[in-house]
């Protein structure tokens, strides 16, 4: 079959514009198609953030959000319909948010404000505790309130909104920074700082499992009302919907309170310390609309 001159002129000018047309880009892989297809999820986890996420005597992590992040982990598996290993990754203070704008860590679950700043570079979930910065110090102490604290070394954890709020308080005090909250408090028993600036719950958590807890007191003046939540990457509206819902399922069932009263307010391990902590009414009025809102 002969071809005429302008079909000839056409079949050429569409071979010249599909070699002129660069492929298009793949997309990138989004953070429940790589779980999917890796069957693995890396959550991140505190080591001393009691009773959020810390390690028990076999050195596996445990505590409020880490059993949070469990269910959340099964809600994931169900919706990619496979189960799912879960690759657990210590993370601090310091690092904790890299690692989860760096795709490093999927989900992080500990004890981490959600802010506007940091929402800048990650993304939150529905809070699940409300808790204030205060200060410790020992009971000996003659620090009873704000104007004694000049002239103080004061110490709080490397990364922590207290290490930036400190600076804004303008306290002619020197601070100094630990490595996480343990070593922070260990400053703080042995001497080598005058206050223990922290969120009053982990101050709270750190003082009962002491050697000696009424060695230390948490001071009445508090600085500032911060919401803590699970912390995961930004941009991804879809692991981020999977991620919410559960959570409002979880509080709907009434396994946020469930959970708060098992971690919060009876023994828990390993040593059977009960912080006698109620829920607030700031945590159970929230929880009522649940939302992933957060006061900056």
């Amino acid at each position: 079959m002969k071809i005429s001159r302008n079909v000839r002129r056409l079949l050429a000018f569409c071979m010249l514009a599909a070699i002129a047309v660069p492929a298009l880009p793949a997309l990138p892989e989004t953070t429940l198609q790589r779980i999917a297809r890796t069957g693995k999820i890396t959550v991140g986890h505190r080591e001393s953030s009691i009773p959020f996420s810390y390690l028990n005597e076999q050195k596996q992590p445990i505590g409020y959000a880490v059993e949070l992040c469990q269910r959340i982990v099964t809600a994931i598996g169900k919706q990619l319909g496979r189960e799912l290993k879960i690759d657990y990754r210590p993370v601090n203070s310091a690092n904790r948010i890299d690692l989860v704008a760096g795709g490093e860590v999927d989900i992080e679950c500990g004890s981490t404000t959600n802010n506007a700043e940091r929402r800048q570079r990650v993304a939150f979930t529905i809070p699940h505790f409300i808790t204030s910065t205060r200060f410790m110090v020992k009971s000996t102490s003659s620090i009873e309130g704000h104007s004694d604290l000049h002239r103080s070394t004061v110490v709080t954890t490397r990364g922590s909104t207290a290490e930036k709020l400190f600076r804004d308080l303008q306290l002619m005090s020197k601070l100094v920074v630990a490595s996480d909250h343990a070593a922070a408090f260990a400053m703080l028993e042995a001497g080598q700082a005058d206050a223990f600036m922290m969120d009053d719950i982990l101050l709270a958590s750190l003082r009962a499992g002491a050697r000696d807890p009424k060695a230390f007191r948490i001071l009445e003046m508090s600085y500032r009302i911060e919401s803590l939540a699970i912390m995961f990457a930004r941009n991804d509206p879809d692991f981020k919907a999977v991620v919410d819902n559960e959570m409002k399922r979880l509080i709907a069932a009434g396994e946020v309170h469930a959970q708060y009263r098992k971690w919060f307010e009876q023994p828990i391990p390993p040593n059977g310390i009960n912080l006698r902590w109620p829920m607030s009414h700031l945590l159970r009025n929230s929880l009522r609309f649940p939302s992933d809102w957060a006061p900056d």
